[in-house]
């Protein structure tokens, strides 16, 4: 089925709004083509108002490659693609707390994310979204160079912490498992643009290849200060049955922790990416 879709911008640097479009509809070749290049062309992409069950919400993810089994989180009951995201009430943590791209400490990090939600608070919990293009562009050409020979090792040591407080559920065992580290290039070539963005983030991001902790700090400070200049960003409101999808590869993102007593609960599929380089 086509469907003639329209694309707004969201900020002068990344995401957009797209509007005449039914996600839970099957998408003729043309449409979706249409939605794949305004992901390339900006980054992270919003739909309002769907009405998506868990069926059509992991028919339309699996269109963009194949899903990732969640080895962290219990995922929803019959849909083993699905993670619940989701902040009780009394809750004190969430998921995405600190700006991140998903999954940068496998071998194969996370090609996109498509959050759908369910539940929201009338107002806060929003996301944030940092163009890492930018990022990198806007560096010096000395810093640029330097960048480009480096490596990093990527870690998801600190994540039994950041799970504490949180309402979702994790694995039996999954605390106990060995801690994943990659090492990927501090600047990466998005596979199907073709341009460079910074690739650095400080939950995962632990130090440089063939350096220490200590010796890497004062640049990945600076590197993680930079890519989340107010000018590279873009904020979502949140309501009912919108979803936002985003391309890790060259974003960074970040869920605000600004409400409670109220519920917000969201369905999270993530498509499996390439190897950076």
């Amino acid at each position: 089925m086509t469907q003639k879709i329209d694309v707004t911008p969201l900020s002068g640097a990344c995401g957009a709004v797209i509007t005449g479009v039914d996600l839970s509809e099957p998408l003729g070749n043309e449409t979706f083509a249409a939605i794949h290049q305004a992901l390339l062309d900006h980054q992270v992409i919003f739909f309002r108002d769907q009405n998506l069950t868990p069926d059509q919400q992991v028919a339309f993810s699996w269109r963009f490659g194949d899903l990732r089994l969640s080895e962290q989180y219990e995922s929803l009951d019959g849909h083993p693609e699905i993670i619940e995201i989701v902040k009780e009430p009394k809750s004190t943590g969430i998921v995405g707390n600190l700006w991140h791209s998903d999954e940068s400490f496998l071998p194969r990090p996370a090609l996109g994310s498509l959050l759908y939600m369910i539940e929201c608070p009338e107002f806060g919990g929003d996301t944030m979204f940092a163009n890492q293009y930018l990022a990198y562009e806007t560096l010096s050409d000395g810093m640029k160079d330097m960048l480009s020979r480096m490596r990093a090792v990527y870690s998801d040591a600190s994540l039994g912490d950041r799970n504490k407080g949180r309402a979702l559920k994790v694995k039996a065992g999954y605390e106990d498992r060995e801690i994943y580290e990659s090492v990927h290039p501090v600047v990466r070539t998005h596979p199907e643009t073709g341009r460079k963005s910074l690739f650095v983030h400080k939950p995962y991001t632990i130090r440089f290849e063939n350096m220490n902790v200590a010796e890497s700090r004062p640049l990945l400070e600076y590197l993680y200060a930079h890519s989340t200049r107010p000018e590279f960003t873009c904020r979502f409101r949140w309501h009912e049955g919108s979803l936002a999808f985003w391309d890790n590869r060259c974003l960074l993102h970040y869920a605000l922790n600004d409400y409670s007593g109220v519920r917000r609960y969201a369905h999270r599929v993530t498509v499996v990416g390439d190897a950076p380089h």
